[in-house]
């Protein structure tokens, strides 16, 4: 909803504002201009990335414009779950996860968290890191390491449509360039004409450069943000586990190693040590 008030402003103040000035409206519907400028941007989007990175993008263009999970919310079940987790391992050992991570969607366990259930790149990332830890000893720094290492290689994947659409972003005014100097050709082609005839088709080319300013700044590259604000919080998710774990290995009791967890939470979704506490101490009355 947020997205659309958004460009529902932008389309409000760009229009209205021509509006104001006298200008008429309608002359910016030109058809040929936005062929052009859209879909040379949308071919060269084709041209530059992977179909694994166009799939990726599309799915995060769709999550822009549908409601989001509570992300306070997300967080409470996450710390409450690792906390289980570890008291879990320290009371009854490994052997006893072992069901339940290799399969969550049954698990007696993680049935009860079911905002960490609905979030399949988190969910995966707990299950397979508890797996590796039940596999043998690991030491804290080998283990911060290898979750380094894979929490970097998902952020790298995750932001290369974010990047994309920025790249297509920065084009756009020259793609705009690009109809509005057909436009010019298609002026000189009635040159011989009436001079309302000329006036018009300047217009019409002008349209071009209008359009490709827009879309680069209106439209592209907020969206571009939002994308890559949308993948920092899904990381974000996985380095408070990655704390949690590696303070885990640690020694630290489950209590410390899951505040561990809730110290990197950003300011206005962190809850209180208390509430934590409190949250813990709720689940497992």
């Amino acid at each position: 909803m947020q997205r659309l008030i958004g460009l529902g402003v932008v389309l409000l103040a760009v229009v209205g504002g021509f509006m104001m000035a006298g200008g008429n409206v309608a002359m910016l519907w030109q058809p040929a201009e936005f062929v052009i400028i859209f879909g040379a941007g949308l071919g060269a989007l084709v041209v530059g990335n992977s179909s694994a990175v166009l799939k990726e993008l599309g799915q995060q263009l769709k999550a822009q414009f549908v409601s989001q999970p509570d992300q306070a919310q997300l967080y409470k079940e996450l710390l409450v779950l690792l906390y289980q987790l570890l008291e879990t391992i320290r009371t009854k050992g490994f052997r006893e996860l072992e069901d339940h991570v290799e399969n969550p969607q049954t698990s007696s366990i993680f049935i009860s968290y079911p905002a960490v259930l609905d979030n399949p790149q988190l969910l995966q990332f707990v299950c397979d890191n508890v797996r590796l830890m039940s596999l043998g000893k690991i030491n804290a720094y080998d283990l911060d390491m290898l979750l380094e290492q894979e929490i970097q290689t998902l952020e790298q994947q995750q932001l290369k449509p974010s990047s994309a659409t920025h790249s297509i972003a920065e084009a756009m005014p020259g793609f705009g360039i690009l109809a509005a100097v057909g436009g010019i050709i298609i002026t000189m082609q009635h040159l011989d004409g009436p001079l309302s005839s000329i006036g018009y088709h300047v217009a019409a080319a002008l349209v071009g450069t209008f359009i490709g300013i827009f879309g680069c700044y209106c439209l592209l590259e907020p969206m571009s943000n939002a994308m890559e604000a949308y993948v920092r919080k899904q990381i974000a998710l996985l380095e408070c586990v990655r704390a949690v774990l590696v303070s885990h290995t640690k020694g630290h009791v489950a209590v410390v190693a899951t505040d561990s967890g809730r110290k990197l939470i950003a300011a206005e979704l962190k809850p209180s040590f208390t509430e934590m506490e409190d949250w813990i101490n709720t689940k497992a009355a």
